[in-house]
């Protein structure tokens, strides 16, 4: 199965979360198997908890642990404070449809094969965008771009979330 991926981008504050959550909602709705990828740029950030069972294995030299309950299976893996390739990122949405990327903007912005959604609030930012990432599948955000003549399709992610899944569901179809 070939994958589409998607970078959702923008300012702080965009609506970037929100648009992925939306965009999720939608596809996974339809059957497709949604991965997810945030970046977290804070150096010291862990998803472990000191002195639980899981931080203790890894205190003791565990590079991966996994963490069964009921709902959830987590896998936590060390990676000595190297900066895991995109590659190695991406695998992890292995046997999913689409993978939505927040964050990763280096790895992202000018990567052909990662199509973008750009979450704008200002003519400003679009224009920039529209310089600094290629391609870009669509705008979306509080800020209409449709007036600016970009020859991007703008979206209202908030208002017309389905709209926006019927974009990415294009890609899927286009590339199954």
């Amino acid at each position: 199965m070939k994958q589409v991926i998607v970078a959702v981008v923008g300012g702080k504050r965009s609506g970037k979360t929100t648009t992925i959550e939306t965009l999720t909602r939608e596809l996974s709705g339809k059957g497709y198997r949604i991965a997810a990828v945030k970046h977290v740029p804070e150096p010291n950030f862990t998803i472990d908890t000191e002195r639980k069972d899981t931080w203790r294995y890894a205190q003791a030299g565990a590079k991966t642990i996994v963490c069964v309950s009921a709902a959830e299976i987590a896998t936590i893996e060390k990676n000595e404070s190297r900066n895991p390739s995109f590659k190695e990122i991406l695998q992890k949405g292995r046997g999913c449809n689409v993978i939505f990327i927040e964050g990763l903007k280096k790895m992202v912005a000018r990567n052909k094969n990662v199509q973008k959604i750009v979450v704008v609030k200002s003519a400003e930012e679009a224009v920039k965008a529209k310089e600094d990432y290629v391609p870009i599948l669509a705008f979306a955000g509080s800020y209409s771009t449709e007036k600016l003549n970009l020859k991007i399709p703008y979206v209202d992610a908030f208002r017309k979330p389905r709209e926006l899944a019927e974009l990415v569901e294009e890609l899927i179809k286009k590339t199954n």
